[in-house]
């Protein structure tokens, strides 16, 4: 087959097109794929030794570039073009698909044939597989779950699947990848699967985060380079991903952090990935600072060189390191220190309201009774004045307006005392008065709180982690934005920024807009 062929094989792009599917599995756009293949050293391709593994497989776009830079890079070292092209799809580059159609997908756009013992192929290979491995594989199950990747059993238990794709990734559902392929890699990079059905939750509808298992086994083959595209919800940890986000936070092999506030800036599908997305780069023989880039929603860049260990969580933004830091020097006590934890009270969001209770009852359907009796935490905030605040965030996992500005806060309420609330909310202060509580409502509405809890932002979901920034003041008196601003010595510089990031929110607003 000549050049000219093989060249015309990739036009116009089919991939350009897939990427603009959705779903958990989200396919990467080409443009994407070179960007992260950009943050590796270059010489990788020159050399015919180097090894490369995609260990998650959907459209073979990173090997389809990975090879196209090989027989650029190696033209010299083996110049004939059919030799070339065979030592690199036979000894350079590896797959594992996660599912059978991406396998052919895959090896479509690698091979230019599904079948790479076949007649298009434009190398031979003695089995209809090539190096694009897929195995069916199924789920280990123990007490209801998968012991590999958390999926529920009465999802994705045989007799539910039958016929249909069992999602159990090859790539993780073994204790020894090193098995798979037998050989090292230099090189492992692409995009996981993002989530699974875990069965938890309302309707047994709640997903598990699956893609810190696939960045922990591709460590485990211990590559020179590590790259993947996961979501940046574990910049903030939260289900599952505590434990991930401290060891990522505190390996300074992480070289490099592309971050994207809107992931529609990234996917041009439009997938909406709550928290926005990222890429990273991890060098094994590298220690030192990470370069973080954000990419904000109208697509401009800030870059910056820090320890990602620098906070006790990721502040995505470059210029809000500063403000965190003047903010943090002070060595206050936090609001985390005060906001109740999940369940104030021990009611779940769905307990109904009553006529008859002794106690005021605050949900997401509105105002009513319920009975002290059904109380089963948080007894010595019942007979204060509260502060409650919704446990969603008022954006979209704090992604900006189309102006680029937040308002952070759903709800800020002021309770009186014999009242509760559900789990909708959590409970930001406590007080023997309202006169207290009042001021505590104008604290949380200026636009410096509000900025400083935007910084913990990943997730829909808001905790008492979310506060770990804001500092608790002296209560017996309200607060405004040019207090605070002058209290911390913020230069005109910094009050634009957060001015410029934050909606103007009234004291009273929360009270009345109800939860979002």
């Amino acid at each position: 087959m000549s050049n000219f062929q093989y060249r015309n094989t990739y036009k116009p792009d089919v991939l350009s097109c897939l990427a603009n599917l959705s779903n958990d599995e989200v396919f990467t756009p080409p443009k994407i794929a070179k960007a992260m293949l950009d943050m590796l050293p270059q010489e990788l391709f020159k050399n015919p030794d180097t090894t490369f593994l995609d260990p998650v497989c959907k459209t073979g776009v990173f090997l389809r570039e990975i090879a196209k830079r090989l027989m650029v890079g190696l033209a010299l070292s083996i110049p004939d073009e059919q030799e070339r092209r065979d030592h690199i799809f036979h000894k350079q580059i590896f797959g594992i698909a996660i599912t059978e159609l991406t396998s052919l997908m895959t090896r479509r756009s690698l091979y230019c044939s599904k079948y790479p013992n076949g007649y298009y192929s434009v190398t031979k290979f003695g089995n209809p597989e090539g190096n694009i491995r897929y195995k069916n594989i199924r789920h280990r199950w123990k007490n209801g779950h998968c012991v590999f990747c958390g999926a529920s059993e009465e999802e994705f238990g045989d007799e539910k699947r039958e016929g249909l794709e069992s999602h159990a990734y090859e790539f993780i559902h073994t204790t020894r990848p090193e098995d798979i392929f037998k050989m090292k890699f230099d090189v492992i990079i692409g995009n996981p699967p993002y989530q699974i059905n875990d069965g938890g939750g309302g309707a047994g509808k709640s997903a598990a985060p699956l893609y810190q298992k696939f960045v922990e086994q591709a460590e485990r083959l211990n590559p020179r380079y590590l790259s993947m595209i996961i979501p940046s919800r574990w910049f903030a940890g939260g289900k599952g991903l505590d434990n991930f986000r401290k060891r990522m936070l505190n390996d300074d092999r992480i070289s490099h952090i592309v971050d994207y506030v809107d992931a529609k800036n990234c996917f041009p599908n439009g997938v909406d990935i709550p928290g926005g997305i990222c890429y990273f780069l991890w060098e094994r023989n590298y220690h030192g600072k990470c370069e973080v880039k954000n990419v904000l929603k109208d697509n401009s860049t800030l870059v910056s060189s820090r320890r990602l260990d620098e906070f006790k969580t990721f502040i995505r933004n470059n210029d809000a390191v500063e403000i965190v830091k003047k903010v943090s020097s002070y060595n206050q006590k936090m609001m985390n220190e005060q906001v109740s934890s999940r369940k104030p009270f021990g009611l779940e969001s769905n307990t109904k309201l009553s006529r008859t209770g002794d106690l005021i009852l605050r949900s997401s359907e509105g105002i009513g009774t319920i009975s002290r009796k059904k109380v089963t935490s948080g007894f010595e905030l019942i007979d204060k004045w509260k502060v409650i605040v919704s446990k969603v965030s008022f954006e979209h996992a704090g992604v900006p307006d189309k102006d680029g500005k937040m308002r952070v806060l759903s709800v800020i309420q002021k309770l009186p005392p014999k009242s509760v609330c559900t789990e909708t909310y959590l409970v930001a202060g406590a007080y023997d008065n309202g006169y207290e509580a009042d001021n505590l409502i104008s604290y949380l509405s200026t636009k410096f709180v509000r900025f400083l809890i935007a910084q913990m932002l990943a997730s829909m979901n808001m905790s008492k982690i979310t506060y770990s920034f804001v500092p608790i003041q002296d209560f017996s008196k309200p607060w405004t934005d040019k207090e605070l601003y002058t209290k911390y010595g913020l230069t005109d510089k910094e009050v634009d920024f957060i001015e410029s990031m934050i909606k103007p929110m009234d004291a009273n607003e929360g009270e009345t807009n109800g939860s979002k």
